[in-house]
């Protein structure tokens, strides 16, 4: 970090009378498009709809990984996660040395604070850190904003724990909705197992919601709604097979608000690539500071404000190590890929293991650990018919690649056919170079670092 370019910065934030407030919500496991206003038709999500539509709506919106504390690590940190060392695994720790933006934003004056689920799940004091990278920690917001110097900004980090698992079974249809209007991804069996277990992931996204639009509610009562920032999002994508801890759509495409209304024109929709590291970078120009010259994540306040020409950011990159603890010889399943409008190209850098984790328990969770146990997980492992299983749990070719406007659910692997090997080639090139230009270990050596660094998760009973 560059001491003077962050004083000054600072310097400049508490001169500006109108820095913002900032609110922060993020869920737990929710994947796009499972929002009314992106065209969900079962699930209702009115406050998420109404921040979009007094904001802006963002339709591709990605995590940096599918994975809760690497995603996490780089929202905190605006730094791709294979850079962050032992903060590219679940149940890790981040090294102290790698600087977050609430701190950052404490030092430049800022009240900080989190209530439930921040950074993590890890042990963030192994990193040598004192408390949770996302702030201090509150019961709630309502003791946060009593607690908080009135003459100061806030940001304020809410980490629901939904729609994460376990699920109380028919949840989603005691409340009132119904299996026959759910649409089931064509990666998972159609039956009325898999459909009751969605409704129950989307009571639990609709509890989320519900739970936004009271923290707002308390923003709006303390009379601080026109300069907040509030941003919704989540942190990874829901948890079924082929989905979490994957980088296809389902596993990293994150819904997207933005409001602000002192400076954030309402209802506009914003097709540009951003992930979820461009948050760290966002928060602190907000605030007017400069972002660090090590963040990867590009802030989105202008493409928000309209500073920003839309139209110029085509691709993101995603990736992963380990997820949970679930092969022999604590081996993660390092992946890396690139999503552009056209094409989703993935790169698994260790193709011999199983994707979803071994067959049998190794450590944590149980078989094909990597997939949080459920009802569609274990209906696709009580018959293993021949398509799904293998979407699902199958090992995977070295190289995938999908054509996204002739398959966006992501099927049918065209890696091997000659008609998409310029698409191939150009987007290999692509994703090696930022790979080099990122510092990816990965880049440059057959490093499998990540397979060495300590798990903190329990191991199965």
């Amino acid at each position: 970090m560059n001491r003077r370019e962050f004083l000054a910065g600072t310097l400049a934030a508490v001169q500006n009378e109108r820095r913002p407030n900032i609110l922060f919500c993020i869920a737990d496991d929710w994947a796009f498009p499972h929002a009314g206003i992106y065209g969900d038709k079962v699930v209702q999500t009115p406050v998420f709809d109404r921040v979009a539509r007094q904001g802006v709506l963002f339709t591709h919106a990605f995590s940096a990984a599918p994975s809760c504390t690497p995603s996490r690590a780089a929202i905190v940190t605006g730094q791709a996660p294979h850079r962050l060392e032992e903060g590219g695994n679940l149940w890790g720790f981040l090294p102290k040395k790698f600087p977050v933006y609430t701190e950052l934003l404490e030092a430049a004056g800022y009240a900080v604070g989190f209530t439930r689920k921040g950074w993590g799940p890890g042990d963030f004091g192994a990193g040598g850190r004192a408390r949770n990278p996302a702030g201090q920690p509150f019961k709630d917001f309502a003791g946060f904003l009593k607690a908080a110097p009135a003459d100061r900004p806030f940001c304020f980090w809410f980490g629901s724990t939904d729609p994460h698992r376990a699920y109380e079974r028919d949840s989603g249809v005691k409340s009132g909705m119904r299996p026959e209007d759910v649409t089931v991804p064509p990666f998972w069996p159609d039956t009325p197992e898999v459909r009751r277990d969605i409704l129950d992931y989307y009571f639990e996204v609709q509890r989320f919601d519900r739970e936004v639009g009271e923290l707002l509610q308390l923003v709006e009562a303390a009379g601080k709604s026109e300069n907040t920032l509030v941003i919704i999002t989540a942190d990874n994508g829901w948890p079924f097979p082929r989905a979490k801890a994957n980088l296809y759509d389902a596993g990293t495409r994150q819904p997207f608000a933005v409001r602000w209304p002192a400076r954030v024109k309402a209802g506009r929709t914003i097709d540009d690539f951003v992930t979820l590291a461009d948050l760290a970078p966002t928060f602190l120009e907000a605030a007017g500071l400069k972002p660090l010259a090590e963040m990867t994540g590009r802030s989105v306040l202008g493409l928000a404000t309209g500073a920003e020409k839309p139209g110029r950011r085509n691709q993101v990159f995603v990736e992963r190590e380990r997820h949970a603890n679930v092969r022999k010889g604590d081996q993660s399943y390092p992946a890396r890929a690139v999503r552009t409008r056209e094409f989703l190209y993935i790169r698994n850098l260790r193709a011999d293991r199983w994707p979803a984790g071994d067959p049998e328990l190794y450590h944590s969770v149980g078989p094909f650990g990597d997939c949080d146990d459920s009802p569609t997980k274990q209906y696709i492992l009580a018959r293993r018919d021949e398509k799904h299983f293998r979407l699902c749990f199958e090992k995977r070719p070295a190289e995938e690649l999908y054509d996204l406007r002739k398959d966006p659910h992501q099927l049918d692997n065209v890696a091997g056919r000659p008609q998409y090997a310029a698409a191939r080639r150009r987007l290999r090139e692509t994703l090696d170079r930022w790979m080099r230009e990122t510092a990816d270990p990965r880049a440059t050596s057959e490093d499998d670092r990540w397979d060495r660094y300590p798990y903190f998760g329990k191991p199965a009973k």
